[in-house]
């Protein structure tokens, strides 16, 4: 930031403070104390007083199955909001090749998950204050149902260690997990080529 500043003295970088209204947005809320009961995230204990306004997490995340034509691995796409800016994205391979979209698609939530408790770690040692869980968005329907609903079984096996990370994350209130529709998930434009019409409009939401 300061060697952008110092090459751009005419420069500003801004910072939208406004919150999302998630109007539209379906949240569950369940209880887990009958699967996670001991679930807490780790809040540092040397943090640094919070100060200001609570800061709002917002995250969408993908996966495109099979993507790569020579090695069939999938690939991940992450942009992770804070307010209305994005601070953070990913974009890489997954080092496995999964057999079903399912797979890679909690592979990228695992991703996510490990993404999203270093960043609320890091700001909460800056003494920045966070409002609740992430608000998170997938486009993926099962993915969603089994990360969110406690009585969800998993039925594939080698799955598992994904699975009860995303979950346990989910108890622990570090993230809730809704469905959004694939033409809205903003982290499509991290993982592949998109079409004219799909790339402005996903531009012109990110960019908001």
């Amino acid at each position: 930031m300061f060697s952008y500043f110092k090459h751009h003295l005419n420069s500003h970088l801004v910072f939208d403070p406004q919150y999302v209204a998630w109007e539209n947005a379906e949240f569950q809320e369940y209880d887990w104390q009958e699967f996670y009961k001991d679930a807490a995230e780790a809040v540092p204990p040397n943090a640094s007083e919070p100060r200001g306004h609570e800061v709002q997490m917002n995250a969408f995340v993908v996966a495109n199955h099979a993507g790569n034509k020579v090695t069939r691995y999938s690939h991940t796409g992450i942009l992770i909001y804070l307010n209305c800016v994005p601070i953070l994205w990913y974009s890489k391979a997954q080092n496995a090749v999964e057999s079903s979209t399912f797979g890679s698609e909690f592979i990228a939530m695992q991703i996510l998950v490990e993404l999203l408790e270093s960043l609320r770690y890091k700001l909460r040692m800056m003494g920045i204050p966070i409002d609740g869980p992430t608000n998170t968005f997938c486009d993926n329907k099962s993915v969603v149902t089994n990360t969110t609903v406690p009585t969800s079984t998993l039925k594939k096996k080698h799955n598992s260690v994904a699975y009860h990370r995303v979950r346990e994350a989910v108890a622990a209130k570090i993230l809730r997990i809704t469905k959004v529709h694939t033409s809205e998930n903003l982290a499509d434009l991290l993982m592949k080529p998109l079409a004219g019409p799909q790339l402005k409009q996903l531009i012109q939401q990110l960019l908001w």
